[in-house]
Formats: structure tokens, sequence, C-alpha cells
């Protein structure tokens, strides 16, 4: 599945586990760039499935400007096997313009800590084109959650900005606009330019 990818900041700087063996010294640094809008290159990041392109790019990251990986920052929190959040939500973009500006909403309040800047949190995540609700990545679909430093710029604005405040246990919608995400590069083939994005996000620890 084609998926998130670079921007002056891509979607994913670090990946929440090794696949297929892959360490910390063999990517040569973090595996996700981070942040929206900037500098472009042709070099897709796939979330859980990188490739040789990606590499020369993770090696090429500052140091400064990343998170621990999966070797040194495991997780413990899996996916529900029962309850709310142990079936994928179905994403429907919501009706009406494009979004200028972030938007929330609560689609299941969690009652567990809750998310702050600063913390590693674990997720699962559905994302969809506003335009065409077109899926173009979801954890669920490697039967993986996906593990990240929250408020560092590991991910893209959108998410740094539309996780905190989530509770453990939750589900939230975020419709995010194109500069809090992708920006004018787009994402290769999957998420064109100046896309904006809907996410469904369950957080499923801190």
């Amino acid at each position: 599945m084609n998926t998130l990818s670079e921007i002056p900041a891509q979607l994913f700087r670090t990946r929440t586990r090794a696949r297929a063996g892959l360490t910390v010294l063999a990517l040569g640094a973090a595996a996700f760039a981070a942040g929206c809008g900037g500098s472009g290159g042709s070099s897709t990041i796939t979330v859980g499935n990188e490739n040789k392109a990606d590499s020369k790019l993770i090696g090429s990251a500052s140091p400064a400007s990343t998170t621990p990986s999966a070797a040194t920052t495991p997780t413990t929190a899996t996916t529900p096997t029962s309850g709310a959040l142990a079936t994928e939500p179905t994403v429907t973009p919501p009706t009406g313009a494009a979004p200028t500006k972030l938007e929330r909403k609560d689609l299941i309040v969690g009652t567990g800590p809750e998310a702050k800047a600063g913390q590693t949190v674990t997720v699962n995540y559905v994302g969809v084109l506003f335009k065409g609700g077109k899926e173009f990545d979801a954890s669920w679909k490697r039967k993986e959650p996906f593990t990240f430093k929250l408020g560092v710029g590991s991910v893209i604005k959108g998410w740094d900005e539309g996780v905190p405040g989530m509770k453990v246990g939750g589900r939230r919608e975020l419709v995010i606009p194109s500069n809090l995400a992708y920006g004018p590069k787009g994402s290769g083939a999957a998420i064109p330019p100046n896309a904006p994005l809907v996410f469904v996000i369950d957080l499923l620890g801190t």
C-alpha cells in the first residue's frame, strides 16, 4: 500500500517495531521523517515497509530531530481483543468545503491517562483523503500499532496538534488541512499536492 511519505517533515520519523529484522544500526538512524510542507525529493517513507531510498533519507536525518527506535522504546500497548477499539473503524470524510484549520472530533472518549506533549504514545489509525475518501494508510492492515513521541515533530503537525488531550481508550477523528499534513509536495502517488486528510486515531497507550 502506498503510504505516508516525504515532506520537509514526513508523517513518521520512527517506527514502533523493527520489521524484517531491521534495527537502528541497519537503518542508520530513525525510520520516519517529520513535519509538513517544505523540502522535496522523490523518496517515499513507507510505514512498515522502508525501501533503499528510504534508508538514504533516514541516514541523512539530523540526530537532534529523530526519536528513539523500536529497539529502545518497545511498547506493551496492543490492539484490544474486545470492545469498541477492537474493530477497525470506517472513515468517511465530512461533507462540505475542505478544512482550513485542524478539526478534532472525539468519537469515543477514553477513560485512561491523557496524552501530552513529550510522551511516547501508541496508536492505531486509518488515514483517508478528504476528497474522495480513498484510504492511503492504516496500521490495522499491518496488524501493528504505531508508537511515536508526541509534540516533538516526529509526526505531521496535524497529529502533534490533534492527539494531545486524548485519553487512553479513546478514538478521535482529525480533519487536517494540507498545510498541517504534506503541503504542496504531497506524498508520492498516494497523497496529491495540497491534499487535506482525515485520520481516525485510537489511543492505545501512553
